[in-house]
């Protein structure tokens, strides 16, 4: 028996004809740094159409793939929409990547067309020459004609200012019917093992995902609602929230370039969202400013999205106690589109309780199915016990990778299952609790130490700021764990007192015996810890290790 029920394919267009006409009163904000600057959803989808009619004058007829070089601003946000719905592919560069990294990126893509941001060009331009396929470049933001383009010309390429290209176009375009299940964006993982690898994101995909994203289990949005997605638009197409934003009609604020805790907390003041996403190293900076500057609220925020590595429930303790900020932590990675799950507290469960689970990656998403699998592959009960690596799967995870160029892409899949590479255990509940990284789990005497809870630990304590915990060679023991620790201004600390706060809740055989103090912890082009750096600076004799203990 057939169903009765119409057939329509779930596409991007589908997104931004509703996002731009019913809810064509929303609008988004872009931070300028001293102000902002908006146009409503009407205009964005008005905006979106005159440039897909430019990128066809410039040769882009099928699913050719367009980059862009940007912060997260409404120009983005028009990228975002045009190029998947007018059937070609959405390729988003990241801005902080290493320039080899970039150059290998562009060229296994094979990106045709790139927006860059005026604000980027000097970056940009350094690395064009190396780029083979691109034929065209168009520069935009507000100082777009005032930028250095003959350093762009300089390779050789058609450069175009943004504006140009759309002014005088049609405000309609006929949005061609596409297939749900072709591509309509890429992103490149960040490339810790080999070249970074691309995963191909369908119209499905995304469209789904960014159902999920919307429902109350994550973000719980509604056309109320402000958001403002602080992870950068080319990091796993920042969450899903821009197209999650525009599905349900709520606005957007974009912060641009200006990501510093002080000129973001003058953009909530300013732009007043209500539902914000970051990693927690730029909630961690938030924090200190707060602390340090009595009176400012930032009441406007119901709810903070925080994923991309553990949140520390220190923060999310001094956030919400000091501050009002509420964070729910969210699980994902650039192959699960990414959100796969968040972490809502069990009905019922308030006060000290709740911190158990607020402590944990939260529960799967509808969708997404979940294991725990012990090095022989077998699947282990969900008992809050059993550790081994979680496996994930479902229609926003991919399977694959884009033409991968080595062995180690196969080995992340097997029957079905994408291997995360995120070690942990599950409840009865189905509420995930990620210990460590596979490659940053410390092996010390045949036991496993994990290093996000020792990290997590040490941020517990007034005086510490940020702390990366790695393994490090031991002869004995085969691995011990290195504690880097920035220390709060103004505020003194040693090692056998902060041993003394882990004693409390950590074996004495877990407690790291090598400790560095540092100014900061390195991190990644996506603000994450960069253990690998870490790891390298105690190789190549950086730090000034204490040896405490052991």
């Amino acid at each position: 028996m057939k169903s009765t029920m119409q057939d329509a394919q779930l596409t991007i267009a589908s997104v931004l004809e509703h996002g731009t006409t019913v809810q064509g009163d929303s609008e988004v904000v872009t931070s300028t740094g001293d102000g902002t600057r908006s146009r409503t959803y009407a205009e964005v989808g008005r905006r979106a159409a005159r440039l897909a009619h430019g990128l066809r004058s410039l040769g882009i007829d099928g699913d050719q793939r367009v980059a862009t070089f940007m912060w997260n601003n409404a120009e983005h946000l028009e990228a975002y929409l045009a190029v998947p719905s007018m059937g070609a592919v959405l390729h988003t560069l990241n801005v902080r990547l290493f320039p080899e990294q970039l150059v290998y990126i562009a060229n296994h893509a094979e990106d045709r067309v790139v927006v860059v941001d005026d604000t980027l060009v000097p970056l940009f331009a350094k690395e064009l020459p190396k780029l083979e396929t691109v034929t065209h470049v168009l520069v935009s933001g507000p100082a777009a004609a005032e930028a250095d383009l003959e350093s762009l010309r300089a390779a050789g390429t058609e450069v175009l200012l943004y504006e140009d290209l759309l002014a005088d176009r049609p405000e309609t375009f006929d949005w061609p019917e596409t297939d749900e299940r072709s591509a309509a964006a890429m992103c490149y993982t960040s490339g810790t093992t080999g070249n970074p690898k691309g995963v191909v994101y369908s119209h499905r995909s995304a469209w789904l995902h960014s159902l999920a994203v919307s429902t109350g289990n994550a973000a719980g949005l509604d056309f109320r609602d402000r958001v403002l997605p602080i992870v950068p638009m080319f990091h796993a197409n920042a969450w899903g929230l821009a197209y999650a934003a525009v599905m349900t009609g709520a606005s957007l604020c974009m912060p641009d370039r200006f990501l510093q805790a002080e000129p973001l907390v003058r953009f909530i003041q300013a732009s007043r969202p209500t539902v914000s996403g970051a990693v927690p190293t730029v909630w961690n900076d938030v924090l200190s400013y707060l602390d340090g500057h009595d009176g400012i609220r930032l009441d406007s925020l119901r709810l903070i999205l925080c994923g991309g590595s553990a949140v520390p429930v220190s923060l999310q303790r001094g956030l919400e106690e000091r501050h009002g900020l509420h964070i729910r932590q969210a699980w994902g990675m650039t192959e699960t589109s990414p959100v796969a799950s968040a972490g809502l507290v069990p009905a019922g469960v308030e006060g000290e309780a709740q911190w158990a689970y607020r402590g944990t990656q939260g529960r799967l998403l509808c969708g997404v199915q979940g294991r725990i699998v012990d090095d022989s592959g077998a699947t282990l009960p969900w008992d809050g016990s059993s550790l081994g690596e979680l496996e994930v799967r479902g229609p926003w995870v991919t399977g694959g990778y884009y033409n991968p160029d080595g062995p180690d892409a196969e080995q992340k899949f097997h029957d079905g299952w994408l291997r995360t590479g995120d070690v942990g255990h599950l409840d009865e509940l189905g509420y995930i609790t990620l210990s460590d990284r596979a490659k940053d789990v410390i092996k010390s005497g045949g036991e496993w130490i994990s290093s996000v809870d020792l990290e997590n630990a040490l941020m517990g304590h007034p005086d510490v700021v940020e702390a990366a915990v790695v393994g490090i060679p031991d002869e004995k023991w085969q691995e011990r764990p290195l504690a880097t620790v920035v220390v709060r201004e103004g505020a003194t600390v040693t090692p056998e007192q902060l041993r003394e706060h882990l004693a409390a809740s950590f074996a004495k055989w877990q407690l790291p015996d090598a400790w560095a103090f540092v100014d900061q912890v390195p991190r990644t082009s996506v603000g994450k810890f960069d253990k690998k750096v870490v790891r390298q600076g105690f190789a190549e004799g950086r730090y000034d290790v204490r040896r405490v203990g052991g």
